[in-house]
């Protein structure tokens, strides 16, 4: 069996994490599937999906950590081509990834204790995301 659903998460950009954690379960949960894998993925090329300890003071050393790998004052050829300066965030999202599968058992993501799924907004600019949850199995 295979269910999906998208939402939306309003954003701020420049790299902000927002837990996604219940809304990706709440999906799972509607899906009516027990044991088997549920994939999520920011959709567009500015943002991206991973797992961490969403604790404030972690989010923003991987903020600080994204703008000492990719700053957003960086030249790009992208930005320089479409005047719209945000190269780095199409950079990091790439870095980054579009998305994460995990595991689902017994109706439930399998998270660790401190684990929780985010969606980071690298864009240069506030945003409506879509992100895309499908779970898989049985």
């Amino acid at each position: 069996m295979v269910h999906g659903e998208t939402f939306t998460v309003r954003s701020q950009g420049f790299s902000e994490v927002r837990d996604i954690s219940e809304a990706v379960q709440r999906i799972v949960t509607r899906s009516g599937i027990r044991q088997g894998l549920v994939n999520v993925t920011a959709l567009g090329s500015t943002a991206s999906v991973s797992t961490i300890e969403y604790d404030p003071a972690l989010v923003e050393d991987l903020r600080e950590l994204l703008e000492r790998l990719v700053s957003r004052s960086l030249h790009s050829r992208h930005s320089a081509t479409w005047g719209d300066d945000n190269g780095f965030s199409h950079l990091r999202a790439t870095l980054m990834g579009p998305g994460i599968t995990l595991p689902v058992s017994d109706g439930a993501v399998l998270l660790g204790t401190w684990q929780q799924v985010v969606l980071i907004d690298h864009d240069n600019r506030p945003r409506e995301r879509q992100v895309h949850v499908q779970v898989l199995g049985e």
